[in-house]
């Protein structure tokens, strides 16, 4: 299976069950920036308890790794789980959608964009998706989160709502980085 098969896959499971979901990570980025190579899906979703059984018949152990139990976990103490093709190795990374001021707009302001040709999907927005690759960039100091957002500013710089971007770039504690960007990129 292609990862691309993979991503279908996913986005029709999701869509079937009603699931409120978003992409983030590379697929987001790429969807406003840059395409670029990935090793997994990144995807938040609202995942009820209930969720799971489905879930795990939508990806049956014959093909799948996807532990219940993880799944279950995640979903009572908020966190993530992750779903993997055995032939392939591919993988899907579930985030359980933050509860706090910030997941809520995250969710509220997701937007159907194209993700591959001729497959629409939700994303995080294009500001959302820069604060988490900033979050993530704090974090892990990767060069790749970076090169994302000024992809994104590069391709979608015009259309970004940078007064959301500050408040909430003071908000998470990424300030610093943010008009680090801005100065870099003359926004």
């Amino acid at each position: 299976m292609k990862q691309g098969d993979l991503l279908r896959r996913l986005i029709d499971v999701l869509e079937e069950m009603d699931v409120t979901y978003m992409l983030v990570g590379a697929f987001a980025s790429s969807a406003y920036g840059e395409p670029r190579t990935t090793r997994d899906i990144d995807v938040v979703v609202k995942l009820e308890s209930g969720d799971i059984a489905v879930l795990c018949r939508a990806f049956p152990p014959s093909d799948y790794y996807l532990s219940s139990e993880a799944a279950q976990d995640a979903v009572r103490h908020g966190g993530q789980f992750n779903v993997i093709h055995g032939a392939s190795g591919h993988k899907i990374d579930f985030m359980i959608a933050r509860t706090d001021d910030w997941g809520r707009h995250q969710i509220a302001r997701r937007q159907r964009v194209a993700v591959l040709p001729g497959l629409l999907s939700y994303s995080a927005s294009a500001e959302d998706v820069m604060l988490g690759k900033m979050i993530y960039y704090q974090e892990s100091r990767h060069s790749r989160h970076l090169n994302d957002i000024d992809a994104i500013m590069t391709v979608s710089g015009d259309q970004i709502d940078r007064a959301y971007v500050t408040h909430w770039a003071e908000q998470l504690g990424v300030a610093d980085l943010w008009r680090d960007i801005l100065s870099q990129t003359g926004g």
